[in-house]
């Protein structure tokens, strides 16, 4: 239990400096009212996501600690739905509706796309 709960807390560290580091960037080289920092780590998290489980599902190329390492650790670390929340509340606060509705609909839509598209990847090869 000690052990797992190492594993993933590293892996959460991980993500979570991966995920301020990618914003960081983000919203340096591409300012936007939209939350794009927030908004790509979410779409990129999916992705990765879907790919971790797919890898997991092949049988022996993945261990049980692995994929805890990085779905549960690193991905839990690296997106940002908190964050995504409090950005729909500040967009809802500066009366920014059709910007809001669409950071909604988009994250969703696309997260849903991006972690389907990581298991496609993974299962062609």
């Amino acid at each position: 239990m000690f052990r797992m709960l190492l594993i993933v807390g590293s892996g959460g560290f991980i993500g979570s400096a991966a995920r301020y580091l990618g914003q960081i960037f983000i919203n340096k080289y591409y300012p936007s009212s939209f939350p794009l920092g927030t908004f790509t780590i979410n779409i990129v998290g999916c992705l990765l996501i879907g790919m971790i489980y797919a890898f997991s599902e092949k049988g022996n190329i993945m261990s049980p600690e692995v994929r805890m390492f990085l779905a549960t650790g690193f991905c839990g670390g690296f997106t940002t739905f908190s964050t995504f929340s409090y950005d729909i509340l500040q967009l809802l606060k500066d009366r920014e509706i059709l910007i809001a509705s669409g950071y909604i609909s988009l994250s969703v839509f696309l997260g849903i796309l991006a972690a389907y598209l990581g298991v496609i990847i993974v299962k062609a090869f």
